[in-house]
């Protein structure tokens, strides 16, 4: 366990717990608290809550604790970001070279959109890396797309609070918002010009996962002098093409299910 004087105890325990049990397969209550020099109450607390999260589970017959189910969802969520990642990341390097531009890779992370993979055009001046940061949904291309394919009430929640105004361009009013996601619907794709910062244009499509579930957006981004209007129907089309080669690689052939 951790002594830093920055961790929670509790948590500092429970993910001990968890350590443990990967480690030995199945341990009881008794046998948890000797290693975690805790009194077999506080071990016991430790298993009770984590089993209410199916983090763990109990063998009836015997009284010991193994990991459940819970962290095999997780893993598989990681795992499917994982995938999200390496699938797609030939199609972004070869949109980015033929585009001259940034492409990115995100997914819906709680009421933001978390970028997990860049890549750049060799030729493009150093872009800011975007990847492990979050933006919000109403003034990006990407956060649009995945607006754009969540459920009226998910996207009522998500657009519940007071939306920021980055610039003059960003749209803070829901109604408008609605509007233009119902187009991205329609179209296949966003554009935020302008929006979260002065000079940025950005188009993204969506990428529809395994089961035809939006999984995730990929964009391509760049100086809006580079990318004007008459430009932005050529970059849509490859962002497009690129969303369904991308698609077709994670095992979905159709397009994206709508919500």
């Amino acid at each position: 366990m951790s002594n830093s004087p920055s961790t929670i105890q509790s948590v500092d325990r429970a993910l001990t717990v968890l350590s443990l049990l990967a480690e030995h397969g199945e341990l009881g209550v008794t046998e948890l608290a000797a290693l975690l020099g805790v009194h077999k109450s506080t071990a016991f607390r430790l298993v009770t809550t984590l089993e209410q999260h199916d983090m763990v589970e109990q063998d009836g017959g015997r009284g010991k604790y193994r990991l459940g189910v819970g962290v095999l969802q997780l893993a598989g969520a990681t795992t499917a970001r994982l995938d999200l990642v390496q699938c797609s990341r030939p199609v972004t390097r070869r949109l980015a070279e033929e585009l001259g531009e940034t492409v990115n890779i995100t997914v819906l992370s709680g009421q933001e959109a978390l970028y997990l993979d860049q890549t750049a055009a060799t030729a493009a001046l150093r872009p800011h890396n975007w990847v492990g940061q979050r933006t919000p949904l109403h003034a990006t291309s990407n956060g649009k797309v995945l607006l754009a394919h969540v459920s009226d009430t998910r996207f009522t929640e998500l657009t519940a609070g007071p939306l920021r105004r980055f610039t003059d361009r960003t749209k803070t009013a829901v109604r408008a918002l609605r509007a233009e996601v119902e187009a991205v619907r329609r179209n296949g794709y966003a554009v935020a010009v302008d929006e979260l910062e002065i000079g940025l244009t950005a188009i993204a499509a969506p990428i529809a996962g395994p089961d035809g579930e939006v999984a995730g957006s990929v964009s391509a981004s760049g100086p809006t002098f580079r990318i004007p209007a008459e430009r932005v129907p050529h970059v849509a089309a490859m962002v497009v093409e690129a969303a369904r080669q991308i698609s077709r690689k994670l095992g979905w052939h159709g397009l994206p299910k709508q919500s």
